[in-house]
């Protein structure tokens, strides 16, 4: 095993790095191709490609080959990654721009997820190569205002809160689908009423205790969730 990890992940980060770089629907090397380029088994090299399958990084067609997928942004809905490292794996660049960075007095509803009287707000516009994909209105108890305020540029929000001890750990989301508003179209650079997915997720740390309250309004067309379930049979 030890012997095709190295293989394995040297044929996916160079894909990856090769699909940075290509339009949408470019071909890519077939198996055998991949094969003999990296001195590796059809199966090393089918499962690197599977995984840039399920990431959403390149989609196969049945006796044609293996195509770079249009650059939309898929998250998996089990997992949650800073948005930062899901840009990465899938070989885009994340930035954001920061729309409002406020202390005030915790409204009812976030006192009672938060369980706080003062909290700190952030808004950014989230984007993927310089393309608006997301406005995220995140919410923290105020304890947490000066690592906030020590967040190195361009660095994860979900590294810099680890780093200062407080772990993002598990949470519950919620989806829906929206209309985008004025402001939404102003934003992220849609037209008024455009689709949106929203997420709305409550993040708890290591000790179990609230961190992060947080709406993200996804433009439909640049962000989807893939779905890993188990099929229950009839009894």
């Amino acid at each position: 095993m030890s012997t095709l990890t190295p293989r394995y992940q040297a044929i996916e980060q160079s894909l990856r790095t090769r699909i940075a770089e290509l339009p949408p629907d470019a071909p890519l090397p077939s198996d055998a191709q991949l094969c003999e380029e990296f001195g590796v088994s059809r199966m090393t090299a089918r499962g690197a490609v599977q995984r840039l399958v399920h990431d959403g990084l390149v989609y196969r067609v049945p006796g044609r080959g293996t195509y770079v997928a249009p650059a939309r942004a898929n998250r998996t809905a089990s997992h949650i990654l800073s948005f930062s490292d899901e840009m990465r794996r899938r070989g885009r660049t994340p930035s954001s721009q920061v729309v409002q960075r406020r202390r005030r007095a915790a409204t009812t509803a976030e006192r009672e997820r938060l369980r706080v009287d003062k909290v700190v707000v952030l808004r950014r516009v989230r984007l993927a190569d310089g393309q608006p994909v997301a406005l995220e209105t995140a919410v923290f108890p105020a304890a947490v205002a000066p690592v906030l305020d020590a967040q190195p540029e361009g660095a994860s929000l979900f590294a810099t809160l680890a780093e200062a001890g407080h772990v993002p750990t598990a949470g519950r989301a919620s989806l829906a689908a929206e209309a985008a508003s004025a402001e939404d179209a102003r934003l992220l650079g849609v037209k008024r009423g455009a689709p949106l997915l929203v997420e709305r997720r409550l993040i708890h740390d290591q000790a179990g205790a609230p961190l992060e309250w947080t709406e993200s309004r996804y433009a439909g067309a640049r962000y989807g969730l893939d779905v890993d379930f188990d099929v229950e049979l009839p009894t």
